[in-house]
């Protein structure tokens, strides 16, 4: 009964899309299992730093987080994850990704899932958002002009486009995936280390993607990412693609 109590009460008093925001943020991080059951979350300070939000805005995205059922306070020692719970009983997490076949697989979900999160980042995203977008944006500067490459930088950028999105089920995927987006994301990297190069190429189609996300064009964001993981998958495998039908 509580629990549709809650709801309603969310009904009637929207929250401020920052708050939105911040709750929606995490959630996914608590369904990935990036905080874990039964750890504590940062604290109140540093959460408002992470999310660029004032403090009560964090308090209010916890109290909304509590009504969820998913995290529960101790006096005077914070605020700590009860867990997300599926049918089986575990978070959303996936077995590690032990085949080619498994990266490949990745790709295919990447090519659906992330030309919306940048069509939805364009058409929603603020200010925080864009500059989390961007950091990461000049840390790949940094490391190609350095002739390498960093997948937890080209990660942050991917990551930061699904959270200017705001759509909860596309960012806990996305945190669920991070290991074995990672390692496409490595072997991709090593591709481009080689005698043909790439890097350049690479960080404009970064570029590109950033561009339309900052001038709001949700259509060329959309397509813009479209292209890039497509031509990441390219650049991987080759046209050696596995036949993964049954």
């Amino acid at each position: 009964m509580n629990q549709f109590a809650n709801s309603e009460n969310r009904t009637a008093s929207p929250p401020s899309p920052l708050v939105q925001r911040v709750h929606h943020q995490l959630r996914a991080r608590i369904a990935s299992g990036e905080y874990a059951a039964n750890t504590r979350l940062p604290g109140e300070h540093d959460l408002s730093a992470l999310y660029g939000a004032s403090r009560p805005v964090i308090r209010e995205a916890l109290r909304r987080l509590r009504d969820d059922g998913l995290v529960f306070s101790r006096q005077g020692a914070g605020t700590f994850v009860r867990g997300v719970e599926t049918e089986q009983g575990k978070t959303l997490t996936f077995a590690p990704a032990g085949t080619i076949a498994d990266v490949q697989r990745c790709y295919e979900f990447r090519l659906e899932v992330e030309p919306a999160n940048a069509f939805y980042a364009a058409m929603r995203r603020n200010e925080a958002a864009l500059r989390a977008i961007q950091r990461a944006l000049e840390l790949m500067r940094d490391t190609t002009r350095a002739h390498g490459h960093r997948e937890d930088a080209d990660y942050a950028f991917h990551i930061a486009i699904a959270e200017a999105a705001n759509n909860y089920f596309f960012l806990s995927s996305m945190h669920a995936l991070k290991d074995h987006i990672n390692v496409g994301m490595k072997l991709h990297g090593l591709s481009l280390l080689g005698p043909a190069g790439g890097l350049v190429g690479v960080l404009d189609e970064h570029d590109a993607i950033f561009a339309a996300i900052r001038d709001r064009k949700k259509e060329d964001a959309r397509d813009a990412m479209r292209r890039h993981i497509k031509g990441s998958y390219d650049r991987l495998f080759e046209g050696k693609v596995l036949d993964l039908s049954l």
